[in-house]
């Protein structure tokens, strides 16, 4: 139980997994958590084919209860949490207009609200320099309005990493959203650029800690 434990909630084969492998290649194990342990499962089969310490696992980001069991059976397991990685969103092509309010409410529950569970039960194990990295957006700042409900997502979760960071920092553990200005796959934007951010943010020193990192390409 000495080696660090990376904790990816909402992986798939484009951010989640590249930010794993930059962990896995600092030594750390990586848990990829997917909606089902069937999407989970390959993407951990890969990075066990590269070497590294993997295991794929499903969960109900829509249900509180599920995240807190799944994030605390991982703590249980592995002794230890030292990065939390919350990268879901719910992409749901709908105006204000036309989004309902059981619409907002069930995206912002697997785009913003799950990380309260998941934190809270990964805080047993979480010691002084444990970190939280959210994948944020420019969507918080300037939401498409044909996709109402991700700018709630991404605008809640920033605000809640702020009271987040605020909290924990006391006892040497930071929280950070990484704001993505950009359109993921283009340019300076592919997977493993905005990755590579990602890590960035969540591997400085805690002298230069901010909860909060634009990444603009």
């Amino acid at each position: 139980m000495t080696v660090p434990v990376l904790v990816v909630l909402g992986a798939g084969p484009g951010i989640g997994l590249s930010v794993a492998r930059l962990f896995a290649r600092d030594g750390f194990a990586t848990v990829l958590v997917c909606r089902l342990a069937a999407e989970a499962e390959p993407l951990a089969e890969q990075l066990r084919g590269e070497g590294f310490d993997a295991e794929g696992v499903g969960v109900d980001l829509a249900d509180p209860a599920d995240v807190g069991r799944v994030v605390a059976g991982v703590g249980e397991r592995r002794g230890r949490i030292d990065v939390l990685h919350f990268n879901p969103s719910v992409f749901r092509q709908a105006d204000p207009l036309q989004l309902s309010v059981p619409e907002l409410i069930e995206d912002f529950t697997v785009g913003a609200a799950a990380l309260l569970p998941a934190v809270q039960s990964a805080r047993p194990f979480l010691a002084e320099g444990a970190r939280v990295l959210v994948t944020g957006s420019a969507a918080a700042d300037k939401p498409w309005n044909q996709a109402a409900s991700l700018g709630v997502q991404k605008a809640a979760v920033r605000n809640l990493v702020t009271s987040l960071d605020t909290t924990l920092s006391p006892v040497g553990i930071r929280a950070v959203a990484v704001q993505i200005n950009g359109v993921l796959g283009e340019g300076a934007f592919t997977r493993d650029r905005v990755a590579e951010a990602l890590y960035a943010a969540a591997t400085r020193p805690a002298a230069a800690w901010t909860p909060h990192v634009s990444y603009d390409g």
